[in-house]
């Protein structure tokens, strides 16, 4: 389980991803659709076009960190 730090924000972006995007690709969505710096140590959740595959993307101050969860 990954421990946040207090003031950590969660986005949760609306609409689908390509979840082919890597950690680049997520980070330029999160500078130009949402207008946050990616490096903010902030949350930022994309979904798949079916919903049952979410990635998260976070800058844990040791460098960039995304996971993927499938929803069953």
């Amino acid at each position: 389980m990954i421990g946040l730090p207090a003031g950590t924000r969660v986005w949760i972006a609306a609409g689908v991803t390509d979840m082919r995007c890597c950690f680049n690709g997520l980070a330029a969505k999160v500078e130009t659709v949402l207008a946050e710096d990616p490096f903010s140590g902030h949350v930022f959740v994309f979904r798949g076009r079916r919903g049952h595959i979410i990635k998260l993307l976070w800058w844990s101050g040791d460098g960039p960190c995304a996971g993927i969860q499938v929803l069953r």
